[in-house]
């Protein structure tokens, strides 16, 4: 199970209801936070989960609002004794930013960090997920990112006891996808067990529309995307290369995704029944999220 927080859906300018920018995947013992803006430290305390479930950061683009949680959060988790490694990936320049942001503040820097500055392509993997950043259009370099599961195998119980496999280390070696010897006998993986689908998330960050949002998104089970405006103020969304809620709409529709989730909302709208109504005009499953919503996929 992949657990998703809204940590804050606003945009530039935060509101009484919507923090800045911030989205935090769960799935085991990761905790991937995707842009940290002012108060996101914050917003953690105010959804129940501990600082320290943060291992990565991936930071889209050094706006300010999708940035300036990163000094408060970094220190306070030195604070609470935070003992992993902090793995940050970011855009090319993210490392002398870091450097600048520690000449700035003085700040405690007990902490274990590693600063990558990544470009487009998968840049993470490991036996459960990895991670990808496709370039989008916002004027400065920007990134959007997915999340996606690995593939798992999963044991078909009544057929294992069927055969007589007990529990333990020869299990273990067929839920690996990996033929064994049983009583004399071959027994193939692919025999006892079930491959169940690994689950992708993709998060598309500031931009005006482009071919890689689209190619991001491909066949995505989850869709989230920023819609600053309504589509009535496209003009001024061209102007400073955002998106309205009817192209991530279209966005969605074109790149196949089954479910999709608005976010970075302009602060000018008190509700979001107006973006919400926008997008279903071309992609039906579509909601609007709001800070501290949950989503389990």
């Amino acid at each position: 199970m992949i657990d998703i927080t809204f940590l804050g859906t606003s945009s530039m300018v935060p509101t009484k209801e919507r923090n800045q920018s911030a989205i935090l995947i769960s799935f085991n013992t990761h905790g991937v936070l995707v842009d940290c803006g002012e108060g996101t430290q914050r917003q953690f305390k105010k959804a129940g989960i501990p600082l320290t479930k943060v291992s990565k950061i991936l930071i889209s683009h050094w706006h300010g609002d999708h940035v300036l949680g990163l000094p408060g959060l970094i220190q306070s988790l030195a604070a609470n004794e935070y003992t992993k490694k902090l793995e940050i990936y970011g855009p090319k320049g993210t490392s002398k930013r870091f450097e600048h942001m520690f000449k700035t503040f003085v700040m405690d820097r007990r902490i274990e960090m590693e600063v990558k500055e990544i470009g487009q392509g998968r840049f993470f993997e490991d036996d459960e997920f990895y991670l990808e950043a496709y370039e989008l259009e916002h004027g400065i370099t920007c990134y959007g990112y997915n999340f996606v599961e690995k593939d798992r195998r999963r044991i078909n119980v009544a057929k294992a006891k069927k055969i007589g496999i007990p529990d333990g280390p020869l299990l273990g070696k067929l839920q690996k996808g990996r033929d064994i010897m049983f009583k004399g006998k071959k027994i193939k993986a692919d025999d006892v067990t079930n491959t169940v689908k690994g689950k992708k998330i993709s998060i598309i960050s500031d931009t005006k529309p482009c071919s890689n949002c689209v190619k991001l998104a491909k066949n995505a089970d989850l869709l989230i995307s920023e819609a600053t405006y309504a589509s009535d103020l496209e003009g001024k969304s061209e102007d400073y290369n955002h998106m309205t809620a009817r192209q991530a709409a279209g966005i969605a529709s074109k790149a196949d995704v089954k479910r999709l989730i608005l976010t970075h909302f302009s602060a000018r709208y008190k509700s979001t029944l107006e973006l919400n109504e926008d997008a279903r005009q071309n992609f039906e499953n579509t909601e609007c999220a709001f800070d501290l919503m949950k989503v389990k996929i």
